[in-house]
């Protein structure tokens, strides 16, 4: 699973806040509701959704239902998932993982700091 384009990421931004399945249209129209993201953008067409949507899948973020007309599509992972994998194709493609790490680790906030202490246990230490 790879990184996501502009189009792609809008998409799966909306599937991903959302639990029920969703038509082509339905994406379209939440697409064009007003938001600061897209602020001056032309309405996409509903053949672009389902083009990218074709994309989406064929990369393994969504799953469609083809039982049902119009096709409804859901995400196949979560943005959390989403968010880690590409953390660990960062972290794989660097020569030096520890000293990546150790400089990510740095650069966090004593609140997440103490959240990578509570998910890595008592045995260890993180600095902030």
């Amino acid at each position: 699973m790879g990184g996501l384009g502009v189009l792609e990421r809008m998409i799966m931004d909306v599937l991903w806040d959302t639990e029920q399945p969703l038509s082509a249209t339905d994406l379209r129209d939440r697409l064009a509701e007003p938001s600061d993201a897209r602020a001056d953008a032309k309405p996409l067409a509903t053949t672009t959704v389902l083009t990218v949507l074709s994309r989406l899948e064929a990369k393994g973020f969504v799953a469609r239902d083809r039982a049902v007309r119009p096709h409804l599509y859901t995400s196949v992972t979560t943005r959390a998932e989403h968010t880690a994998q590409l953390m660990h194709q960062v972290l794989g493609s660097v020569p030096d993982r520890e000293e990546a790490l150790a400089r990510f680790i740095g650069n966090v906030t004593p609140a997440e700091a103490a959240t990578l202490r509570e998910l890595l246990g008592p045995a260890a230490p993180i600095r902030p």
